[in-house]
Protein backbone atom coordinates (compact mmCIF):
# COMPACT_ATOMS: atom_id res chain seq x y z
CA UNK A 1 0.00 0.00 0.00
CA UNK A 2 1.35 3.17 -1.15
CA UNK A 3 0.95 5.85 1.92
CA UNK A 4 1.19 9.69 1.68
CA UNK A 5 5.08 9.62 2.84
CA UNK A 6 6.13 7.09 -0.11
CA UNK A 7 4.19 9.79 -2.33
CA UNK A 8 5.58 12.60 -0.38
CA UNK A 9 8.94 11.01 -0.85
CA UNK A 10 8.52 10.43 -5.00
CA UNK A 11 7.69 13.79 -4.71
CA UNK A 12 10.86 15.48 -3.55
CA UNK A 13 12.93 12.80 -5.44
CA UNK A 14 11.14 13.54 -9.26
CA UNK A 15 9.39 17.01 -9.08
CA UNK A 16 11.22 18.55 -6.76
CA UNK A 17 14.61 17.25 -7.87
CA UNK A 18 15.79 17.16 -4.23
CA UNK A 19 19.57 16.19 -3.29
CA UNK A 20 19.29 12.38 -1.43
CA UNK A 21 20.97 13.91 1.21
CA UNK A 22 17.87 16.92 1.35
CA UNK A 23 15.27 14.35 0.98
CA UNK A 24 16.45 11.95 4.07
CA UNK A 25 16.37 15.06 5.98
CA UNK A 26 12.98 16.13 5.26
CA UNK A 27 11.46 12.81 5.49
CA UNK A 28 13.20 12.33 8.95
CA UNK A 29 11.53 15.46 10.16
CA UNK A 30 8.34 14.04 8.96
CA UNK A 31 8.75 11.09 10.83
CA UNK A 32 10.30 12.56 13.66
CA UNK A 33 6.93 14.40 13.90
CA UNK A 34 4.39 11.52 13.10
CA UNK A 35 6.48 9.60 16.48
CA UNK A 36 5.15 13.03 18.32
CA UNK A 37 1.74 12.85 17.14
CA UNK A 38 1.23 9.15 17.78
CA UNK A 39 3.06 7.18 20.81
CA UNK A 40 4.86 3.92 20.49
CA UNK A 41 2.01 1.95 22.34
CA UNK A 42 -0.34 3.57 20.18
CA UNK A 43 -1.98 1.58 17.23
CA UNK A 44 -3.67 4.98 15.43
CA UNK A 45 -3.52 5.58 11.93
CA UNK A 46 -0.89 7.95 10.42
CA UNK A 47 -2.73 9.63 7.95
CA UNK A 48 -6.22 10.06 10.24
CA UNK A 49 -3.46 11.31 12.94
CA UNK A 50 -2.40 13.87 10.28
CA UNK A 51 -5.59 14.78 9.50
CA UNK A 52 -6.55 15.70 12.81
CA UNK A 53 -3.61 18.34 13.32
CA UNK A 54 -3.99 21.53 13.74
CA UNK A 55 -2.01 24.90 14.88
CA UNK A 56 -2.30 24.08 18.86
CA UNK A 57 -0.17 20.49 17.62
CA UNK A 58 2.22 22.31 15.98
CA UNK A 59 2.69 24.79 18.87
CA UNK A 60 3.45 22.43 21.50
CA UNK A 61 5.59 20.65 19.02
CA UNK A 62 7.59 23.11 18.46
CA UNK A 63 7.43 24.37 22.20
CA UNK A 64 8.71 20.58 23.41
CA UNK A 65 11.88 20.97 20.58
CA UNK A 66 12.58 24.27 22.05
CA UNK A 67 13.71 22.97 25.21
CA UNK A 68 16.47 21.07 23.49
CA UNK A 69 17.19 22.15 20.50
CA UNK A 70 18.11 25.43 18.97
CA UNK A 71 15.74 28.20 17.46
CA UNK A 72 17.56 27.58 13.85
CA UNK A 73 17.05 23.40 14.23
CA UNK A 74 12.84 23.92 14.83
CA UNK A 75 13.24 26.63 11.96
CA UNK A 76 14.67 24.11 9.46
CA UNK A 77 12.46 21.30 10.70
CA UNK A 78 9.43 23.30 10.53
CA UNK A 79 10.19 24.50 6.80
CA UNK A 80 9.98 20.42 6.26
CA UNK A 81 6.81 19.68 7.59
CA UNK A 82 5.57 23.18 5.81
CA UNK A 83 6.66 21.54 2.15
CA UNK A 84 4.70 17.95 3.75
CA UNK A 85 1.64 19.87 4.60
CA UNK A 86 1.57 21.86 0.84
CA UNK A 87 1.70 19.06 -0.64
CA UNK A 88 -0.84 17.13 0.95
CA UNK A 89 -3.25 20.00 0.87
CA UNK A 90 -2.25 20.52 -3.45
CA UNK A 91 -3.28 17.05 -3.49
CA UNK A 92 -6.56 17.40 -1.68
CA UNK A 93 -5.74 14.74 1.02
CA UNK A 94 -6.20 17.74 3.46
CA UNK A 95 -8.75 20.22 3.17
CA UNK A 96 -7.22 22.96 4.16
CA UNK A 97 -2.67 23.69 5.80
CA UNK A 98 -2.91 23.99 9.89
CA UNK A 99 0.84 25.37 8.91
CA UNK A 100 -0.28 28.11 6.94
CA UNK A 101 -0.30 30.95 9.30
CA UNK A 102 2.30 29.58 12.12
CA UNK A 103 5.08 31.93 11.99
CA UNK A 104 9.01 30.41 12.46
CA UNK A 105 10.66 30.97 15.43
CA UNK A 106 13.34 33.93 14.87
CA UNK A 107 16.78 33.01 15.42
CA UNK A 108 20.34 34.06 15.97
CA UNK A 109 21.73 34.53 12.69
CA UNK A 110 25.39 33.53 13.08
CA UNK A 111 27.96 35.23 10.82
CA UNK A 112 30.08 32.77 8.28
CA UNK A 113 33.23 31.82 9.67
CA UNK A 114 36.13 32.62 7.26
CA UNK A 115 40.35 32.55 7.30
CA UNK A 116 41.88 36.39 6.52
CA UNK A 117 44.02 36.12 3.51
CA UNK A 118 46.95 35.79 5.04
CA UNK A 119 46.15 32.43 7.00
CA UNK A 120 44.54 30.87 4.19
CA UNK A 121 48.37 31.63 2.20
CA UNK A 122 49.82 29.93 4.89
CA UNK A 123 47.25 26.89 4.55
CA UNK A 124 47.39 26.39 0.74
CA UNK A 125 51.56 27.87 0.76
CA UNK A 126 53.05 25.97 3.92
CA UNK A 127 55.97 23.09 2.63
CA UNK A 128 54.34 19.43 2.73
CA UNK A 129 55.75 16.18 1.47
CA UNK A 130 54.73 15.71 -1.91
CA UNK A 131 52.89 12.31 -1.26
CA UNK A 132 49.75 11.22 -3.43
CA UNK A 133 47.29 12.27 -0.61
CA UNK A 134 49.33 16.02 0.33
CA UNK A 135 49.22 16.65 -3.34
CA UNK A 136 45.53 15.61 -3.38
CA UNK A 137 44.74 17.44 -0.32
CA UNK A 138 46.36 20.55 -1.30
CA UNK A 139 44.59 20.56 -4.61
CA UNK A 140 41.20 20.27 -3.04
CA UNK A 141 41.44 22.85 -1.32
CA UNK A 142 43.24 25.54 -3.25
CA UNK A 143 40.27 24.04 -5.60
CA UNK A 144 36.97 24.96 -2.93
CA UNK A 145 38.68 28.32 -2.43
CA UNK A 146 39.35 29.54 -5.49
CA UNK A 147 35.75 28.48 -7.16
CA UNK A 148 33.35 28.93 -3.69
CA UNK A 149 32.32 24.91 -3.87
CA UNK A 150 30.37 23.20 -1.57
CA UNK A 151 32.31 20.29 -0.21
CA UNK A 152 29.91 17.73 -2.06
CA UNK A 153 29.75 19.55 -5.18
CA UNK A 154 33.34 18.89 -4.91
CA UNK A 155 33.73 15.74 -4.15
CA UNK A 156 30.63 14.93 -7.06
CA UNK A 157 33.43 16.15 -9.65
CA UNK A 158 34.42 14.22 -12.57
CA UNK A 159 37.90 14.64 -14.04
CA UNK A 160 36.22 16.37 -17.90
CA UNK A 161 33.87 18.77 -15.49
CA UNK A 162 37.33 20.82 -14.63
CA UNK A 163 37.66 22.07 -18.32
CA UNK A 164 41.63 23.63 -17.87
CA UNK A 165 41.92 25.31 -21.43
CA UNK A 166 39.05 27.94 -20.95
CA UNK A 167 39.71 27.68 -16.81
CA UNK A 168 36.12 26.79 -15.48
CA UNK A 169 34.80 24.59 -13.51
CA UNK A 170 31.17 22.96 -14.20
CA UNK A 171 29.60 22.47 -10.77
CA UNK A 172 26.06 20.32 -10.37
CA UNK A 173 24.78 21.99 -7.21
CA UNK A 174 21.86 21.87 -5.18
CA UNK A 175 18.70 20.38 -7.29
CA UNK A 176 20.57 19.34 -9.87
CA UNK A 177 21.40 23.19 -11.03
CA UNK A 178 24.43 22.96 -13.00
CA UNK A 179 26.51 26.21 -12.84
CA UNK A 180 30.13 27.05 -14.75
CA UNK A 181 32.51 29.00 -11.83
CA UNK A 182 35.92 30.34 -12.92
CA UNK A 183 39.28 28.42 -11.89
CA UNK A 184 42.13 30.41 -10.59
CA UNK A 185 45.62 29.64 -12.10
CA UNK A 186 46.85 28.43 -8.90
CA UNK A 187 44.02 26.24 -8.33
CA UNK A 188 44.40 24.78 -12.10
CA UNK A 189 48.69 24.38 -11.73
CA UNK A 190 47.58 22.62 -8.25
CA UNK A 191 44.99 19.88 -9.88
CA UNK A 192 46.99 19.10 -12.31
CA UNK A 193 50.01 18.57 -10.22
CA UNK A 194 48.37 16.01 -8.39
CA UNK A 195 46.46 14.57 -11.90
CA UNK A 196 50.01 14.25 -12.92
CA UNK A 197 51.10 11.57 -10.20
CA UNK A 198 47.87 9.88 -10.42
CA UNK A 199 48.76 8.86 -14.18
CA UNK A 200 46.24 6.53 -14.87
CA UNK A 201 42.35 8.02 -14.95
CA UNK A 202 39.55 9.08 -17.45
CA UNK A 203 37.14 11.63 -18.10
CA UNK A 204 34.01 10.09 -16.73
CA UNK A 205 36.61 9.25 -13.41
CA UNK A 206 35.99 11.10 -10.20
CA UNK A 207 38.25 14.06 -10.07
CA UNK A 208 39.25 12.91 -6.83
CA UNK A 209 39.94 9.77 -5.48
CA UNK A 210 40.78 7.63 -2.05
CA UNK A 211 43.42 4.80 -2.08
CA UNK A 212 40.68 2.63 -3.70
CA UNK A 213 40.20 4.83 -6.46
CA UNK A 214 36.68 5.40 -5.16
CA UNK A 215 35.12 9.07 -4.97
CA UNK A 216 35.91 11.04 -1.52
CA UNK A 217 33.36 11.50 0.90
CA UNK A 218 32.82 14.81 2.33
CA UNK A 219 33.93 13.34 5.85
CA UNK A 220 37.56 12.44 4.78
CA UNK A 221 37.74 15.41 2.81
CA UNK A 222 37.09 17.44 6.33
CA UNK A 223 39.05 15.39 8.39
CA UNK A 224 42.11 15.52 5.87
CA UNK A 225 41.47 19.60 6.33
CA UNK A 226 41.64 19.99 9.91
CA UNK A 227 45.19 17.85 9.85
CA UNK A 228 46.25 20.24 7.35
CA UNK A 229 45.32 23.26 10.07
CA UNK A 230 47.06 21.79 12.79
CA UNK A 231 50.16 21.27 11.05
CA UNK A 232 49.86 25.32 9.66
CA UNK A 233 49.54 26.12 13.26
CA UNK A 234 46.00 27.73 11.98
CA UNK A 235 42.59 26.60 14.27
CA UNK A 236 41.06 23.53 13.54
CA UNK A 237 37.40 24.78 13.56
CA UNK A 238 38.10 26.10 9.84
CA UNK A 239 36.07 23.62 7.61
CA UNK A 240 35.80 23.24 4.50
CA UNK A 241 32.36 25.38 4.31
CA UNK A 242 35.07 28.36 5.64
CA UNK A 243 36.75 28.24 2.67
CA UNK A 244 33.57 28.89 0.74
CA UNK A 245 32.86 31.21 3.27
CA UNK A 246 36.49 33.30 2.32
CA UNK A 247 35.97 32.78 -1.41
CA UNK A 248 32.96 35.22 -1.39
CA UNK A 249 34.24 37.35 1.56
CA UNK A 250 37.34 38.14 0.07
CA UNK A 251 35.74 38.77 -3.86
CA UNK A 252 33.12 40.96 -1.82
CA UNK A 253 36.25 42.64 -0.07
CA UNK A 254 38.15 42.91 -3.32
CA UNK A 255 34.64 44.72 -5.05
CA UNK A 256 33.28 41.68 -6.60
CA UNK A 257 29.50 42.23 -7.31
CA UNK A 258 27.49 40.79 -5.46
CA UNK A 259 25.10 39.26 -8.19
CA UNK A 260 28.01 38.19 -9.24
CA UNK A 261 28.74 36.07 -6.48
CA UNK A 262 25.42 34.83 -6.03
CA UNK A 263 26.30 32.92 -9.42
CA UNK A 264 29.33 31.42 -8.49
CA UNK A 265 28.08 30.42 -4.93
CA UNK A 266 24.96 28.50 -6.49
CA UNK A 267 22.46 30.49 -3.97
CA UNK A 268 19.16 30.68 -5.75
CA UNK A 269 18.32 33.48 -3.81
CA UNK A 270 20.25 37.08 -3.05
CA UNK A 271 19.13 37.27 0.51
CA UNK A 272 21.64 33.81 0.77
CA UNK A 273 24.54 35.52 -0.55
CA UNK A 274 23.68 39.36 1.70
CA UNK A 275 24.95 37.50 4.48
CA UNK A 276 28.81 38.22 3.42
CA UNK A 277 27.68 41.96 3.01
CA UNK A 278 27.76 41.66 6.98
CA UNK A 279 31.40 40.69 6.77
CA UNK A 280 32.05 43.05 4.74
CA UNK A 281 31.00 45.55 7.01
CA UNK A 282 32.67 44.57 9.96
CA UNK A 283 35.72 44.32 8.60
CA UNK A 284 35.28 48.05 7.28
CA UNK A 285 34.34 48.98 10.22
CA UNK A 286 37.61 47.30 11.94
CA UNK A 287 39.66 49.32 9.77
CA UNK A 288 37.34 52.58 10.05
CA UNK A 289 37.95 52.03 14.20
CA UNK A 290 41.74 51.88 13.40
CA UNK A 291 42.71 54.66 11.17
CA UNK A 292 40.21 56.87 11.58
CA UNK A 293 41.58 59.89 14.15
CA UNK A 294 38.01 60.67 15.27
CA UNK A 295 37.03 56.93 15.92
CA UNK A 296 40.35 56.22 18.10
CA UNK A 297 39.74 56.34 21.99
CA UNK A 298 41.70 58.60 23.51
CA UNK A 299 44.48 57.52 25.98
CA UNK A 300 43.59 57.75 29.40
Amino acid sequence: MVTWLDEFSTYLNIERNMSPHTCRAYLRDVNAFIAFLIPEDSDSDVEQAITAVDKLCFRRWMAELMTERKKITVARKLASLRCFFIYLTRQNYLPSNPLETLSSPRYEHYLPTTLDIDDLYHLLDHQIENTPKNLRDRAIFELIYSSGLRVSELVGLNVADLQVGQQVVRVLGKGGKARIVPVGSRALARVAEYLDHRRCYDCDDPLFVNRSSGRLSPRTVQRNLKQQLLQAGLPASITPHSLRHSFATHLLGGGADLRAIQEMLGHSSLSSTQKYTHVSVEQVMGVYDKAHPRSRKKDK
